[in-house]
């Protein structure tokens, strides 16, 4: 094992929805065994990546959603410039566990006087109950990756983004339904995550990122160079916007003739409590883990 001061970046948590082209015929082994489900037989996929973000928060509007799970991305990319980041084969391209929403469904709801009965009597049942809201990043599109701009975040202007991430936000309690989005397909929140330094619109102000540490993982198979192991990676962007949650009020009351009703003022409840829509400006991303990428000849080479 060799460290190097290089920096280093990864596209990180978040969020992919592709296609595999191929599936493997044998089972890589050895420190090849971790890239097992990257589509190493695509010939358009040169190099393998699996990349774990481990801490961070996603702050949108007024609240924030802490990242205090593992979210772990993997598949392959065609090369260190832009490139899309195909799916795994066998396996789950991203593994995205729900957080937690800090004060539950107290701390995204405003309950409004004027709620219909039922409703409000629904409301501080499910309190009682079950007052907990997950929150799960979904993706909406295909994640796009730059990993050159990740290892070296250019400053000469030019578009700094190492992962383009499209995403929305399911929220997830009894009484929200089972529909209730922050974003959608048609209007899903882009993350433009780099390592370097961002130039956000007021009133955010410049977040840093940070390229990492490389260390070169010699393997002792004949012929085979080994891996990189990239540690203490952050990938930032508080430049984007995020908009109104929509479908938050499909619930139980026994009245389906009122459900457009109530999703309407149950959803004004959320955005009115969450700060929604937000504009760029006024929300933050920041993604901090590690990854570990390899030539996708290597763990062909070690199938058994």
């Amino acid at each position: 094992m060799r460290k190097t001061s290089l920096s280093f970046a990864v596209a990180t948590a978040v969020l992919l929805v592709g296609q595999a082209t191929s599936a493997t015929a044998g089972t890589p082994s050895g420190p090849y065994a971790m890239f097992r489900f990257c589509p190493y037989t695509n010939p358009t996929v040169t190099t393998c990546v699996i990349n774990r973000t481990t801490s961070g928060s996603l702050n949108i509007g007024s609240t924030s959603m802490p990242i205090d799970k593992p979210i772990v991305l993997q598949g392959g990319i065609e090369n260190i410039g832009p490139s899309p980041l195909y799916a795994a084969v066998g396996g789950p391209t991203l593994s995205a566990p729900s957080a937690k929403v800090p004060g539950g469904l107290l701390g995204i709801v405003n309950p409004a006087p004027n709620w219909p009965g039922p409703l409000w009597t629904a409301f501080w049942a499910i309190v009682g109950a079950v007052n907990d809201v997950n929150a799960t990043l979904e993706p909406v599109q295909n994640v796009q990756t730059n990993f050159g701009n990740a290892l070296y975040p250019p400053t000469d202007g030019s578009d700094p983004t190492a992962a383009r991430l499209a995403v929305r936000v399911r929220l997830d309690n009894p009484f929200l339904g089972g529909s209730c989005y922050i974003g959608s397909a048609q209007d899903p929140i882009v993350l433009k995550l780099q390592t370097g330094t961002t130039a956000p619109p007021a009133p955010n102000l410049p977040i840093a990122g940070n390229p990492g540490v490389v260390t070169n993982v010699w393997t002792d198979e004949p012929n085979f160079i080994g891996y990189l192991q990239v540690d203490d990676t952050t990938l930032v962007d508080n430049s984007f916007a995020v908009p109104a949650a929509k479908g938050c009020g499909n619930i139980a009351l026994g009245l389906p003739i009122l459900t457009p009703i109530l999703d309407a003022l149950v959803s004004g409840a959320v955005n009115l409590k969450v700060g929604l829509p937000a504009a760029a400006g006024k929300n933050t991303a920041i993604m901090t883990g590690n990854a570990s990428l390899s030539a996708s000849e290597y763990v062909l080479a070690s199938e058994q």
